[in-house]
Parts: C-alpha cells; sequence; structure tokens
C-alpha cells in the first residue's frame, strides 16, 4: 500500500443496517465533491457502497457500528476505510470484492486490535496516485489466516 501521507481525512460512523449503504453513498460523492478530489468521483462512490455493503451484510455485531474513512493522499488518490466489528476477514470471491479489485490500484485487510476489521481500497487521483510498496501480503489471494498465512492480506491490480 502506498506510503503517501492523507492531506485531507475523514471518518464518519454508521449502524450497520442496510439504509447506512445509501447514506454512506451520498456522503462520499458530498465530501469528495466538497474536497474536489480530481480522481474518479463515481468509482470512489460503488467502491464506498461495496465495502459498506460487505459489513452490513457480513460484519454485523449487535452494540457496534461501521466506520467509513476517506482520505486524500499527498500524491492525489484516495483511501477508503471501511472497518466493521466483525473479524472475519474477506474472500476473494464476494462479487463487491470483485468490483472493488476492479476499480482500486489495491485492496487490502487488517485486524483491528480487539474489534474487527478494516477493508481498504486505494484509488488513483487524476495524477495516477502513483502505485506504492505492496509489502503486506502482497499476492494473496485467498483467504487470510489459512495454512499459516499472516492475518492481514492484500490483492493488487496487475498494471497494464
Amino acid at each position: 500500500m502506498s506510503t503517501a501521507l492523507p492531506t485531507l481525512d475523514r471518518s464518519t460512523g454508521y449502524p450497520l443496517t442496510p439504509r447506512s449503504v445509501p447514506l454512506a453513498r451520498m456522503h462520499t460523492r458530498r465530501r469528495l465533491t466538497f474536497w474536489q478530489w480530481t480522481g474518479d468521483i463515481d468509482d470512489a462512490v460503488l467502491v464506498v457502497s461495496e465495502l459498506a455493503a460487505n459489513a452490513v451484510t457480513h460484519g454485523r455485531v449487535a452494540g457496534h457500528e461501521m466506520w467509513v474513512r476517506l482520505a486524500v493522499t499527498e500524491d492525489g488518490g484516495l483511501l477508503v476505510d471501511v472497518s466493521d466489528p466483525s473479524p472475519v476477514l474477506p474472500v476473494r470471491e464476494g462479487r463487491g470484492l470483485v468490483v472493488v479489485r476492479q476499480l482500486a490500484l489495491e485492496v487490502e485487510w487488517f485486524l483491528r486490535n480487539g474489534v474487527g476489521k478494516t477493508v481498504r481500497a486505494r484509488l488513483a487521483g487524476a495524477m495516477g496516485g502513483a502505485p506504492g510498496n505492496s509489502e503486506r501480503g502482497a499476492g494473496q489471494m485467498g483467504h487470510p489466516g489459512q495454512s499459516g498465512e499472516s492475518e492481514e492480506g492484500a490483492w493488487v491490480r496487475p498494471r497494464s
């Protein structure tokens, strides 16, 4: 994942209910428009939508909420983090993650200390958001944690 530092950063909590997904989409579109982010806002909204839908569907734990974080990096790229309270890590076969992997430069996930996980997607800005070093689990395409793999991983979209 890129080591570029965030220049703009916003996190918002949502209840883990289906109604939160369109709300997260709307907030994402508004925030990125307000920031005048130069990347593809429609792609970013779709990534947030798919990751939020996955969190609502698979990450629901009573008394907890989902968090969506948007961060524009120094290189103009966008980090999208969606955190939920479930420690169950994503698998590559899910339709939503297939869509996210097609739109993002990189997708990774990691467990959060004591409460759930975060799935992160990095999208390019208009300047291309130069691909960074993908040391953490790069190339792992299955479910981390199986066969001795680490509890974090990443998918890196091949460059054409």
